[in-house]
């Protein structure tokens, strides 16, 4: 079940909310497990059962860990962190690693599984591992309460693609919180907003992205491919930034305070910049559960540069089985390095030319994401750069794009960012919590409620992670 499915937005969400609100606050967690078990199951029903395991493991992975005695509880946090990478291992990567080792031996030694991906195994593991791993470190009391370890793990408006929340950030909620008019009006406007940006922008620039990927590279000229190319950036942005804006809206409708996800990060200066401002959490968990732990930047300029490669390899490796995943991991440590070793500093002359220079390079990056093979990506990316080497070839504008794409494509690019550096703030104030805001909101939602029912097209892309 996805948040921009009729089945969601007629029927779950509306029974799930009214339901939350008539229940008593002491069954409230109860039933919003409930619901999460039905939301989760929707799509893959037996997968369900990998989930529940995973919750028990690890919340008996925090009470040992609490009550280890005599024994080290850091083998239990060892135990912990193994068997959660066993799993995402075995689902996520058991036929990457087979095909490469299989490659190796030029023999097919080792049997490639098909195995079934279960939806948002990523996200899911790393909340679980940072709930074992705090409370190892003493940041957060271990939960006796296996219901609450439960709900933080499979809460369904972040279950599938996050925002990836630490328990010490959300516990307190779990245990107790008050759901208002005010926290529901601006959870409402959010998602909203965030369904708006999936539905009317992602969507949209979608459908040109793949019409322009369809056709094989030798009929790509190069004004298709950069079309391709910054549609997809954009794509991409506002699909994963909806999804993180419709699941903090759903947390504020159900009384939860879910961290931010994205910061406006193609406006960001620099390419270190850029990851502070994209996908904050994941961000986050990597530099505070192996940047930091192996020695971030306190142990000499080589082991900083190693350790940014390891972290960049590792994120590149966490999005997807696949080599293009990794390089596109490392092309953002290359640019993070050479920003360290002086490119920064050129970059401050210019505020324009940094974020120019990023954006390209952050475009660019998202070829190499977008492409099924990793030589795929680099033909894709030769077409941007040498147009006189291919001029016989001459794709018609209209067989993937039309007025409707290059009107979202303006939009799209007025809401990176810019719209909102160009108003004043006095306006956006006034706005906030308005009439005209509210009769806006409708729209939207009206809009994309209209477009859900007209056009079956409805991806998400972090789905896959």
């Amino acid at each position: 079940m996805v948040f921009s499915s009729a089945i969601f937005l007629l029927l779950f969400l509306p029974i799930v909310f009214l339901g939350n609100l008539l229940v008593k606050n002491r069954f409230s967690n109860y039933f919003l497990l409930a619901a999460s078990l039905i939301f989760y199951a929707w799509g893959e029903p037996y997968l369900v059962l990998l989930m529940i395991a995973s919750i028990a493991f690890n919340y008996g992975v925090g009470i040992l860990i609490s009550r280890s005695g005599g024994i080290p509880k850091k083998l239990f946090l060892t135990l912990g962190i193994i068997i959660n990478l066993g799993i995402l291992g075995y689902y996520k990567y058991a036929g990457f690693f087979a095909r490469i080792a299989n490659k190796i031996l030029h023999a097919d030694l080792i049997p490639v599984l098909q195995i079934a991906l279960p939806i948002g195994i990523s996200f899911f593991t790393f909340q679980a591992m940072s709930y074992i791993i705090d409370v190892y470190r003493g940041d957060t009391e271990v939960s006796k309460n296996p219901v609450n370890v439960a709900l933080y793990i499979f809460f369904f408006p972040q279950l599938i693609a996050g925002p990836i929340v630490k328990y010490k950030d959300i516990n307190k909620q779990i245990e107790s919180r008050s759901i208002g008019y005010v926290a529901v009006s601006d959870g409402l406007k959010r998602f909203i907003y965030g369904l708006a940006k999936k539905v009317l922008i992602s969507n949209v620039l979608g459908l040109c992205v793949d019409s322009i990927w369809s056709y094989d590279i030798s009929l790509i000229d190069c004004k298709a491919a950069w079309i391709g190319a910054i549609a997809y950036t954009f794509q991409i942005y506002y699909d994963f930034s909806g999804y993180s804006d419709m699941a903090i809206g759903l947390g504020k409708m159900f009384g939860f305070n879910i961290p931010e996800n994205f910061n406006y990060p193609y406006l960001s200066h620099s390419i270190s910049e850029f990851w502070r401002r994209w996908h904050i959490s994941l961000g986050t968990w990597f530099r505070e559960y192996l940047y930091i732990p192996l020695g971030g930047n306190r142990k000499g300029t080589f082991r900083t540069y190693l350790n940014l490669v390891i972290v960049f390899f590792l994120t590149g490796l966490w999005h997807g089985a696949a080599v293009s995943f990794v390089i596109w991991g490392l092309y953002h440590g290359f640019f993070s390095i050479i920003e360290r070793l002086g490119l920064r500093k050129l970059l401050a002359k210019s505020r324009v030319i940094s974020v120019i220079y990023t954006f390209l390079v952050v475009c660019i990056g998202w070829v190499m994401f977008r492409a099924t093979a990793f030589t795929d990506g680099l033909r894709y990316i030769a077409r941007m750069f040498t147009p006189w080497k291919h001029p016989e070839n001459f794709l018609e504008t209209g067989y993937y794009m039309d007025g409707k794409t290059i009107l979202i494509l303006v939009l799209a690019f007025l809401g990176m960012g810019i719209l909102t550096k160009l108003i004043p703030d006095k306006v956006r104030s006034a706005w906030k919590n308005s009439v005209p805001e509210a009769v806006y909101c409708v729209l939207l939602l009206l809009l994309s409620i209209v477009a859900l029912a007209g056009d079956t097209y409805n991806p998400f892309i972090y789905f896959q992670f």
